[in-house]
C-alpha cells in the first residue's frame, strides 16, 4: 500500500479519477475509462468505504486505483489493503513511518482478502 500525506494527496477532476461518495453504491458506476477512485472516510467510525472497495475489486473487477481519503488513521490501513484500497491519504498530523510499521505487525491472515483470495491453508507449502 502506497501511505501519502494530506498535502501530497491532489483531487482530481477528470472523467479518469472520480470520487465517490461513501454513500452511494459502486455497482450503479461506469468504470469505462476509469484508473482512479477516491474512497471517502468523513469519520474514522464510519466503515462504509471498506464496503465499496470490495465490492469494486471483488464484483466488479476493478483494477485500477483505489484510494482512501478523509478521516484516514494507522490502525485502519491494513483492514484498508486487505479490501482492495491501494494508497492511503493519511489525516493531517498522522506520522508515515509509523503508519508504515503498521504493516510490519501482521505476517500473515488465515482468512483469503479481496487482494490475496486464497485463504491460507488453500496455498501450497
Amino acid at each position: 500500500m502506497n501511505i501519502i500525506s494530506a498535502q501530497e494527496h491532489q483531487a482530481v477532476d477528470s472523467p479518469a479519477a472520480i470520487t465517490l461518495p461513501n454513500d452511494a453504491d459502486p455497482r450503479t458506476l461506469d468504470l469505462s475509462g476509469v484508473t482512479r477512485i477516491d474512497l471517502q472516510f468523513p469519520k474514522f467510525t464510519d466503515g462504509r468505504a471498506y464496503s465499496q472497495a470490495f465490492l469494486l475489486r471483488r464484483r466488479l473487477g476493478f483494477a485500477g486505483e483505489l484510494r482512501a481519503t478523509g478521516d484516514v488513521l494507522i490502525d485502519q490501513l491494513v483492514q484498508m489493503q486487505r479490501t482492495g484500497i491501494d494508497v492511503a491519504v493519511l489525516r493531517e498530523g498522522v506520522d508515515a513511518s509509523a503508519a508504515q510499521r503498521q504493516f510490519e505487525r501482521f505476517a500473515g491472515f488465515y482468512q483469503g482478502s479481496a487482494v490475496e483470495t486464497k485463504p491460507q491453508f488453500a496455498k501450497a507449502a
